[in-house]
């Protein structure tokens, strides 16, 4: 019986050991495939390589994520970046990964909560916080714009704020002006759609100017930031002057 169990000993030993150099081996392959610039080899390596180990190596976490991205696997790259950000590895370069996977994913609402969990986290003097200040700026003028364009205002505007808390004051002058424009065009369009009424109904006519004239209101405030953090912004002054003409 003893020479049973000492066999079994063995034997569970052995594989132990045969699983061991599996992992190892996946792991060297994974940074062989990264030097050689051959992300999706080293994310396939990588992976598997992490299963075996329990996703206890940080730096292959950290390193998968990045050949993700690189590879244009997006959410294998999300996945590992915020792996790594639980972890507390690499934490700010993570965030900006992070935040590039889900964006390129266009998912907006984990990108907003990554960028925003990284600016509270990553120090003032830190690059990558101007970095993820960038990404924040792009994207959500950019989805702003498209809102605005299909007449969603509403959700055009939640874009645009989330550039105004930014601290570059570049980024936030943009911001202001494009909310400014954004309400201006939509005032004077409501507007120019009630002008044939003007003599024929005058109450509902009345009704649509107040309408237009909060956006005006709207407008103004805005625009009168945006040249505020930046005296240069020759487009928010020109609508500035239409705005006091029509409020006249």
């Amino acid at each position: 019986m003893k020479k049973v169990v000492v066999l079994a000993a063995c034997c569970l030993l052995s594989i132990g050991n045969s699983f061991a150099q599996d992992a190892d081996a996946l792991r060297d392959a994974g940074d062989a495939a990264m030097k050689a610039k051959d992300y999706p080899t080293a994310v396939a390596k990588y992976s598997e390589y992490l299963k075996q180990n329990n996703y206890q190596d940080t730096v292959r976490i950290f390193n998968c994520g990045f050949a993700a991205n690189q590879a244009k696997n997006y959410a294998e790259a999300a996945k590992f970046f915020d792996m790594a950000v639980k972890m507390n590895y690499n934490m700010d370069d993570a965030y900006v990964g992070a935040a590039m996977a889900y964006r390129n994913l266009n998912q907006t609402e984990d990108f907003l909560r990554t960028t925003e969990a990284g600016l509270k986290a990553i120090p003032a003097d830190n690059k990558n916080k101007a970095n993820l200040e960038k990404l924040v700026y792009a994207y959500c003028i950019k989805q702003g714009q498209a809102a605005q364009k299909k007449g969603d205002l509403t959700a055009a505007e939640k874009m645009y704020k989330e550039v105004v808390d930014l601290s570059n004051k570049s980024y936030q002058s943009k911001a202001y002006y494009c909310l400014g424009a954004m309400m201006y065009g939509n005032g004077a369009k409501i507007l120019q759609a009630a002008t044939p009424i003007a003599t024929s109904d005058p109450e509902k006519y009345k009704a649509e100017k107040a309408k237009a004239d909060k956006d005006f209101k709207a407008a103004k405030e805005y625009l009168t930031q945006a040249v505020a953090l930046d005296p240069n912004d020759e487009n928010s002054k020109k609508i500035l002057a239409s705005i006091d003409e029509v409020l006249k």
